[in-house]
């Protein structure tokens, strides 16, 4: 990419500059590629899975595509073609913000779509037609809408960038329109006019819409979300980062006073720039913050062992349930005081059965709307009501055992579909795969039997698919669809009282090395603050 360069400087620049572009180029590269590797690797975090990280990944390396390019843009500098600028700019930089929209707007849609587990009312209905394209578009989840709309901006933003092509003769005189060709005394000045005008300009309409437009409208509707996942700080930083980088780059093409920057600093640079920090919100916050929850861990896990070890408890092992026996009555309450109790003893599993057992709102609020998991506080609170419903013994030779037994197999259906199954639950829980596979063997036959599949469409007519119920949680949105084990089909055989306690005990130890302490901290927190008030 030549900028303001000498009209006989021909080949290579490797001057100290060129020299500190490349090695800064491979050197960062280095850096982006070992924390997308380290990401990938930690992917079963919560911090990660909740995030989707397959979509940022995606845009981390088409802008870091178009980032290389504009590294050695000062190194190649006379020797790279017009054209070829122009179709970088054109592809990789518009398609990878174009996929950073979609990988942001996820934030909002994980903010609204947990709230659901506090405020336990469902969506709205949709009205009006369920048939054709818009049916079968509303019909989509959040992320397969989102893929909808990426791709048709997509698919625009490479038809403007042909269309512009084709209609220009900057880049071939012999067709165009006319008057769009570029005059000059040398191929140099020709060149250098052929890297502005008006068929530009699309090419960096995504990023000026992302960080003027796209960026602070999701801020605006966030401003009341305050997470502990770092993702409304992630969405500020990638906005105030990335607003400086559209009208610089028309600045430094545009203004005459620039000519001595942009000799060493080349005006898509300004763009570069905007890509790093996004990079670095992107990719390294999330690395970072993977390392902070492994340490909290350790250090719940350090907590509970000492405790253990002053009260004469013997230590479990790490993945075993660490038990405790500290019951803090007013840990859920408005008036807490967990100022009397030491830390110790608060970080138990003791003290976190007792919450879910006594008051598990202030808990499942708290992991809901700002730890963005209240899937798994839900699904804690779900199987401890699913297991008390069991009748006694007496009870169930009254009404009749099989009966009972179909009743709680019906219930146990409902906590597996909105939990547990991967097609149907709208936030699955995260479970190791061995515990996963023995409930999906149990329950997901009888769950396609009760709910059908919605793989099953009529390629004859793919837009009029049946309007297949999404699951949303039984604890949180209101009522599952009523299931019969007329519906579901015959009790699995294996069925008992005990088929989630695997499942239940994962799913309490995540709760206490991530959600627990979080809360407990928060929790002191505000106790400080009304203390000193």
């Amino acid at each position: 990419m030549s900028y303001i360069q000498d009209e006989d400087d021909i080949g290579l620049r490797l001057d100290g500059a060129g020299i500190f572009y490349g090695v800064f180029a491979t050197v960062w590269t280095a850096a982006v590629v070992a924390g997308i590797t380290y990401l990938v690797s930690n992917r079963s975090s919560p911090t990660l899975r909740i995030r989707g990280l397959h979509l940022s990944i995606c845009a981390v390396i088409l802008l870091h595509c178009y980032w290389i390019s504009v590294q050695i843009g000062y190194i190649v500098h006379n020797n790279m073609p017009g054209d070829g600028e122009y179709w970088i700019m054109g592809t990789w930089l518009p398609l990878g913000i174009a996929v950073f929209h979609a990988s942001n707007s996820r934030f909002l849609h994980v903010a609204k779509a947990q709230k659901r587990f506090v405020d336990k009312v469902g969506e709205k209905p949709q009205t009006g037609s369920s048939k054709g394209v818009f049916g079968f578009y509303r019909r989509l989840d959040h992320i397969n809408k989102v893929g909808v709309l990426v791709g048709a901006g997509i698919t625009v933003q490479i038809l403007t960038t042909i269309a512009m092509y084709l209609m220009s003769r900057k880049w071939h005189e012999s067709w165009g329109i006319p008057g769009t060709e570029v005059h000059g005394a040398t191929e140099y000045e020709r060149r250098e006019k052929m890297l502005r005008g008006w068929e530009w300009w699309h090419t960096v309409f995504w990023q000026f819409f992302w960080a003027w437009i796209f960026a602070p409208m999701i801020l605006w509707r966030s401003r009341k979300i305050y997470d502990t996942q770092g993702w409304r700080l992630q969405t500020i930083a990638c906005c105030v980062s990335s607003l400086h980088a559209a009208p610089m780059w028309l600045i430094a093409l545009y203004v005459p006073q620039m000519d001595k920057v942009n000799r060493y600093f080349i005006p898509p640079q300004w763009i570069a720039v905007s890509i790093m920090f996004l990079e670095i919100f992107t990719i390294f916050l999330p690395c970072w913050q993977v390392m902070q929850q492994q340490n909290l861990r350790q250090e719940v896990l350090d907590t509970i062992a000492q405790w253990e070890a002053k009260s004469n408890f013997p230590v479990t092992s790490g993945k075993s349930m660490i038990s405790g026996s500290t019951a803090i009555d007013s840990l859920g309450s408005k008036d807490s005081t967990l100022t009397s109790h030491s830390d110790e003893s608060i970080l138990t599993m003791g003290a976190l059965e007792h919450v879910l057992q006594r008051n598990p709102g202030p808990l499942l609020e708290f992991s809901a709307l700002q730890d963005f998991s209240g899937e798994n506080i839900a699904f804690l609170v779900a199987v401890a009501a699913w297991k008390a419903s069991f009748a006694t013994e007496a009870d169930a030779k009254e009404q009749g055992e099989g009966k009972e037994l179909n009743t709680q197999y019906e219930d146990a259906l409902r906590i597996y579909a909105d939990y547990v199954s991967s097609r149907d639950a709208e936030f699955q829980v995260n479970l190791p795969s061995p515990i996963h596979k023995k409930l999906e063997d149990m329950f997901e036959k009888s769950t396609r039997e009760a709910y059908g599949d919605r793989s099953e469409v009529n390629p004859a007519t793919p837009f009029d698919v049946l309007d297949w119920p999404r699951r949303k949680a039984s604890g949180s949105s209101g009522s599952s669809a009523i299931t019969t084990t007329e519906e579901a089909g015959q009790v699995a055989e294996g069925f008992s009282k005990t088929i989630f306690d695997e499942a239940e005990q994962s799913i309490k130890y995540l709760v206490l090395t991530n959600t627990w302490p979080k809360f407990v901290k928060q929790r002191q927190s505000s106790m400080v603050v009304s203390m000193e008030v």
